[in-house]
């Protein structure tokens, strides 16, 4: 199998408002545009929007996210942190905190409430070191 591309689609009940968010808060830029479909394009990193009610979606799983997290890793969490919660009014849903397991992070809500968790790698304590594979 020869994969060219891998990446989450996220359904939502306002695909304009939700591509409007990924665009404006975290500089995505769109790659196909319509008003039931949003492809989207950070560096390397692809994501899409679809309406919930999209017929290409089968009958039954016409649903919005639910327990859906985007994990943003960045290598500066706290200007993030400051960006996103100063200059775009975001509320963080999970404060800015570091974690035992190798993480300084905080969430966000996204439209649909989708979490967006914007993730600092650290060390991690002793506890969890061994859990890391090497490479």
């Amino acid at each position: 199998m020869s994969v060219t591309s891998f990446y989450p689609v996220i359904t939502s009940q306002d695909v304009a408002a939700a591509a409007s968010f990924y665009r404006e808060t975290l500089g995505f830029e769109v790659t196909y545009e319509s008003d039931w479909y949003v492809s989207m394009r950070l560096g390397a990193f692809e994501l899409a929007i679809l309406s919930h009610q999209h017929e290409t979606i089968p009958p039954g799983h016409r649903a919005l996210p639910k327990g859906v997290i985007l994990n943003l890793e960045v290598d500066d969490v706290d200007a993030v942190h400051d960006r996103l919660t100063g200059e775009a009014g975001l509320e963080p849903v999970l404060t800015l905190r570091d974690e035992d397991f190798g993480q300084r992070h905080f969430i966000v809500l996204a439209p649909d409430d989708v979490l967006l968790d914007v993730i600092q790698p650290i060390p991690p304590s002793a506890e969890y070191a061994d859990a890391y594979t090497q490479g």
